[in-house]
């Protein structure tokens, strides 16, 4: 979602969109559209939680198979897009989003076999095609196009894996963006789809060995519990090819602990295989087994309180990337003839080791600084450090190359360069522009700045801000601020064409490395987790309190927005501080906080959580989780979005909330829920659904931001 584009698209652009300097209010928003919400039916139901009753009056909206739970779904549609349609500029911003969308995205090439690949998508395509090429220099030809898996783009590809020698491709999908998956195999000499198919699959790679595969799934469950009931019993299987499912042989189980997740990888040259074991979203144990003997599994770590990821491997040796006895992470070298004996490849450093890949000889290291992304390569001995040098500051999102090439590919992106592919040559390291995307957008005219502000108990907080050069601080600046702050996950620079219209009219989008993310290590995961979960929220108040401290913008200006735990999040923010934030977008949120665990594999998210179940864990869940902490106040203009699909963090979560919220809600603003159909947590939705979904989310919050957006 990049580029630059000719002056006379910039002049297009800038006849279409401006900010205008208009009255104040001249939509009058006050008056235009009085909000009537549904009424959503409350029983008696009640839960004791070791001495303390919590009331849950909306439970039978986690039911959604129930025929009441799917009326008032259609209620609450049909009250959302009642307002969306009132919103004079929604047109505008659709055609817009429409055209930002609408350029060439490649994916990084990759050698398989003598050829190569790469996904391409021509700009509006609802999924990206994969296409082969004999050379760089050859005609393409399509190895593998998703869009023709259904009609709207609802099934996506997931995920692809080839057979060492390259002539096979197994590929996952998805349909209506279930984490369920099913597995398919293509034979890329004749273009045929093999019989072979694997269902059920769920959290899964595939793992290639010889003439067939490994892959994990859970058993089969019944209709009604597909999309909510609790995922137990994960198992990794071999399928050889032309075998039906039923055969497939079981390679492991954990019979004891129907909460384990088993995860199965083969090393590029298939000689190790290797399963990762955990029992929640952060740390896993490890088992390796050489496939060229009959030798049993071998533990090399057996706890899981620390992160184990098999890089590859070396002759006889395994590389994995680990943080145990290090925060950051380090490389070690394993042999499986003494597989105690741990050496230190790569030590660990001030920074993050964030991804390692095997290249023509070398160790290619991505490291996180300051949440920005650094390149560092070594020899085979982890010595001699050359560095490769980015085009700025951003984030490296992909690598390719395999051991035996001596070019390698990589995709970099920022907030205000689009993710562009570079190619490589391992030996001189000087990147050259492979692939640059063009839109509809000059972005030269943007920037983005790292500042650092000091949270509540003083800890010390990076953020990036984005806006356009020479923007008056004035306090009077449309801004979003986007957050997720959990899970180890890093929030690095990135490029987004929804963010484009905010930007484009006058905003600011800004996105602080909170803590329990995994910008700074371990150690700041962990205190984002748990029972010091407040330090997240105090950290992402702290950073709009200085947005307006340093006059970005006001309180009447701004907006806040976080997906899945980025949800959660703004739901514990807004229920905090709803005086600090004008409107307030929590996507596919976990927001209940007490029975979250009961759902698909949110048991898996305890390590970061708690549980309920846990009386000391349920004191410091009950104090903040976003449901049970509505009161009858005023709260802001809050668009709460989720989908039919989402079997990830299951959609009762945002039921609950918005009924509560509309029961309670003392003020104004509306408060209103979008409920996407045949979509889920998110991966995979076709181009399609992204553009409608971004163009109801940035039209409620400009139209709720007072923004005026006008046709010259």
């Amino acid at each position: 979602m990049q580029g630059y584009t000719s002056s006379i698209l910039l002049v297009m652009a800038a006849l279409l969109f401006f900010r205008c300097q208009l009255p104040s209010d001249p939509y009058n928003r006050k008056n235009a559209y009085e909000v009537n919400y549904p009424e959503t039916r409350e029983d008696s139901t009640e839960d004791n939680y070791h001495g303390t009753t919590v009331s849950d009056p909306f439970r039978w909206l986690e039911d959604d198979h129930s025929a009441e739970t799917k009326a008032w779904v259609g209620l609450q549609n049909t009250v959302t897009n009642e307002y969306l349609s009132q919103i004079p500029f929604r047109t505008l911003i659709k055609d817009r989003l429409t055209e930002l969308w609408n350029f060439e995205r490649y994916g990084a090439p990759f050698k398989r076999g003598d050829k190569y690949y790469y996904f391409h998508n021509d700009g509006l395509q609802n999924q990206s095609v994969l296409y082969v090429q004999d050379d760089l220099g050859a005609a393409r030809k399509v190895a593998l196009d998703p869009n023709t898996f259904s009609s709207d783009g609802t099934i996506a590809l997931s995920s692809i894996a080839f057979n060492k020698v390259g002539d096979k491709l197994a590929y996952i999908t998805s349909s209506a963006g279930s984490d369920w998956s099913q597995v398919n195999v293509l034979d890329l000499k004749t273009s045929k789809t093999l019989p072979d198919v694997i269902h059920w699959v769920k959290f899964s790679s595939v793992a290639w060995h010889g003439d067939g595969f490994y892959y994990s799934r859970f058993p089969e469950p019944d209709s009604v519990s597909a999309l909510s009931g609790e995922n137990k019993f994960h198992k990794v299987y071999y399928h050889g090819l032309g075998d039906p499912q039923e055969q497939d042989r079981l390679v492991m189980e954990n019979k004891n602990e129907p909460k384990r997740l088993l995860y199965a990888g083969t090393t590029e040259d298939e000689r190790f295989l290797y399963i990762s074991e955990g029992e929640s979203s952060d740390g896993n144990a490890l088992h390796v087994k050489d496939l060229t003997t009959d030798g049993p599994f071998f533990t090399i770590f057996e706890s899981f309180a620390f992160d184990n990821d098999v890089i590859g491997s070396l002759e006889s040796k395994i590389l994995v990337r680990s943080t145990d006895s290090a925060q950051n992470g380090r490389l070690l070298s394993i042999d499986l003839s003494s597989p105690d004996e741990k050496v230190e490849l790569i030590p660990e450093e001030k920074d993050v080791l964030a991804d390692v890949h095997l290249i023509g000889g070398n160790i290619v290291t991505t490291y996180l600084e300051e949440a920005k992304s650094v390149v560092r390569i070594y020899d085979e001995q982890g010595k001699n450090e050359r560095v490769l040098k980015l085009p700025g500051i951003g984030t490296v999102s992909t690598i390719t190359g395999r051991k035996e090439d001596q070019e390698a590919f990589f995709s970099f992106a920022s907030y205000t360069v689009p993710s562009t592919i570079y190619q490589v040559k391992m030996d001189d390291l000087q990147p050259k522009i492979f692939k640059k995307p063009e839109l509809a957008f000059d972005m030269t005219t943007y920037e983005t700045k790292q500042v650092f502000y000091t949270s509540a108990d003083g800890t010390e907080v990076p953020m990036f801000i984005t806006h356009r050069r020479g923007l008056e601080l004035d306090g009077k600046n449309p801004t979003l601020l986007y957050g997720y702050g959990g899970f180890n996950i890093s929030l690095t620079p990135g490029f987004s064409v929804t963010n484009l219209i905010l930007l484009e009219n006058g905003g600011i989008f800004v996105v602080p490395n909170i803590r329990g993310g995994g910008e700074y290590g371990k150690e700041w995961h962990k205190a984002g987790t748990r029972d010091q979960k407040q330090n997240v929220f105090d950290d992402f108040i702290a950073a709009a309190e200085y947005l307006i401290d340093q006059k970005y913008t006001s309180s009447d200006k701004l907006g806040i927005m976080g997906g899945s735990n980025g949800g959660l999040l703004v739901g514990a923010c807004m229920t905090q501080r709803p005086d600090l934030f004008k409107v307030v977008v929590p996507r596919v949120g976990v927001l209940d906080m007490l029975r979250y665990h009961k759902f698909t594999i949110g048991w898996a998210w305890a390590d970061d959580y708690g549980s309920s179940d846990d009386p000391e864990a349920f004191k410091y869940l009950i104090e903040y989780s976003p449901l049970h902490n509505i009161e009858e106040v005023a709260y802001p203009a809050t668009f709460v979005m989720t989908a039919d699909h989402d079997d990830r963090v299951v959609p009762a979560h945002s039921f609950k909330f918005i009924a509560t919220l509309q029961k309670k809600h003392q003020g104004g603003a509306p408060v209103l829920i979008r409920i996407e159909e045949s979509a889920g947590h998110g991966a995979g939705k076709p181009t399609s659904k992204l553009i409608e979904e971004s163009t109801d989310m940035m039209s409620f919050v400009l139209y709720n931001l007072d923004e005026d957006i006008h046709e010259k």
